[in-house]
């Protein structure tokens, strides 16, 4: 069964109990582990009892395939469902998993985590198309989800965001769930006490940290600097950092140039553009945004985001590496950066 939106969390909330196994895979691996942690906690609170939670490895399974059947089907001393929990997992464990959905032994909750699976996955496939299995993708927050994430974490904290920290830290965030809320914490230290977070505050806390290499790589590529650039998204790529998140970041950083580059084109100034943007652009930042703005008119930086929007449906559908993918569009962007008008 494939899940996805409320579906996606009406069961997360509660489980189908004909469900035997699911499978949580996607690049933004911090909301994997939230989900397949919530999942586990809907049979029992203590993730940490040694009686009723097994971990696996793949590793593991290939030297003992039988091992998946038989935690499975162990009983727990103490009483109780027990959870088995599967890390890293891959097209590797696709037999096992499709001998284990197709007689499945005891009553155990199998939760299996793994990272970006392409639609030609045979893990992905077989726990779509399975009647007592699901599969549920989680992609990085972005939009209104991504808000809530935000007002949500901070409410826990006894915060609200005034419009432009919002703004802000929407601009700052999402790609990686669990970084996300490493953040919001970390503001929530700052501010020490209930109240609300100011632009500045926002600034003053994440601006240098959650997304400097992102906005590095914005920058670079929009001011044409491929070598940099490279530097940057190799980096990044070592951190294990997800292409769709890359193309997501450049694409919140090319929209932002679409809409100064749109003001311009209606009389105004390049410094009376950049103000109009929420959150506008940081003082640190002025001098290199005026200077890709003389590069990217409208049009072209539209042509810009259809290519980054493009890379990121190939890095969906195509099976072709997502890597290679975000590293070509961003050779196309520079490459395009360092044309005349």
């Amino acid at each position: 069964m494939k899940l996805s939106g409320q579906k996606a969390e009406a069961f997360l909330r509660a489980p189908d109990p004909a469900m035997r196994a699911i499978l949580v895979f996607g690049p933004d691996n911090g909301l994997v582990r939230e989900r397949a942690v919530k999942l586990a906690k809907t049979v029992l609170s203590d993730l940490n009892d040694p009686f009723r939670v097994a971990e696996l490895t793949p590793a593991a399974l290939k030297d003992d395939p039988a091992r998946l059947a038989d935690e499975a089907a162990a009983m727990a001393l103490t009483g109780g469902r027990r959870v088995v929990m599967l890390r890293d997992g891959g097209d590797t464990v696709s037999s096992l998993f499709q001998s284990f959905l197709a007689n499945p032994v005891g009553d155990a909750l199998v939760v299996v985590e793994a990272g970006e699976l392409g639609p030609r996955s045979s893990l992905r496939k077989l726990f779509e198309g399975a009647s007592n299995a699901a599969a549920l993708a989680c992609y990085g927050d972005e939009g209104a989800s991504l808000q809530q994430v935000i007002a949500e974490e901070l409410k826990t904290n006894q915060l609200t965001a005034e419009p432009e920290a919002m703004a802000f830290l929407m601009d700052h965030l999402g790609g990686d769930r669990r970084l996300t809320r490493s953040e919001l914490q970390k503001l929530a230290l700052y501010m020490g006490a209930p109240g609300r977070v100011s632009l500045d505050d926002a600034l003053a806390c994440i601006g240098d940290t959650a997304a400097l290499s992102m906005d590095d790589l914005a920058m670079a590529t929009a001011e044409g600097d491929h070598a940099t650039a490279q530097r940057v998204l190799d980096r990044l790529f070592r951190e294990s950092t997800h292409a769709v998140a890359v193309l997501r970041a450049l694409s919140r950083h090319f929209q932002r140039l679409h809409l100064a580059a749109g003001i311009m084109a209606q009389g105004k100034s390049s410094e009376q553009a950049m103000n109009a943007l929420k959150p506008p652009v940081i003082f640190k930042a002025v001098d290199r945004f005026r200077r890709q703005l003389s590069r990217w008119p409208a049009d072209r930086v539209g042509q810009a985001l259809e290519r980054l929007i493009e890379a990121e449906t190939e890095c969906k559908t195509t099976g072709m590496p997502a890597e290679e993918i975000c590293s070509r569009a961003i050779m196309q962007l520079c490459r395009a950066a360092g044309r005349p008008k």
